[in-house]
């Protein structure tokens, strides 16, 4: 059982920047892959990118270059920095933790970018 709190959300103007944390609790957190999902208002819920323990880095491509994962399995950790954010990046956003047996989701934080 992993449990997964997001924090770092928030209102920004565009241009802006903003990381967000997950912190986990529970056993064997380096076992689990790590990705930040979010949800727009009336859209589908998206990856946005994902940190494998093998070291492995994917982002969405409306993200590349603009937003960086990192993960610190000593602080049991996951943080997405923001930076260049755009008002579609306004969404609800979830830590996700994975491998092949079981799959664990946050509460999700808001990001909100507006003027």
């Amino acid at each position: 059982q992993v449990d997964l709190v997001e924090s770092g959300g928030g209102l920004v103007q565009p241009g802006g920047s903003l990381r967000l944390s997950c912190v986990a609790s529970g056993h064997a957190f380096s076992i689990y892959s790590m990705g930040w999902y979010r949800r727009a208002p009336g859209k589908q819920r998206e990856l946005v990118a994902a940190r494998t323990t093998g070291g492995r880095t994917d982002y969405a491509t409306s993200v590349q270059g603009r937003f960086t994962i990192s993960r610190d399995n000593a602080k049991n950790t996951v943080h997405l920095q923001m930076n260049s954010l755009k008002p579609e990046d306004t969404a609800v956003y979830y830590c996700n933790a994975y491998n092949p047996d079981k799959n664990y989701w946050g509460q999700g934080t808001q990001v909100t970018v507006s003027s």
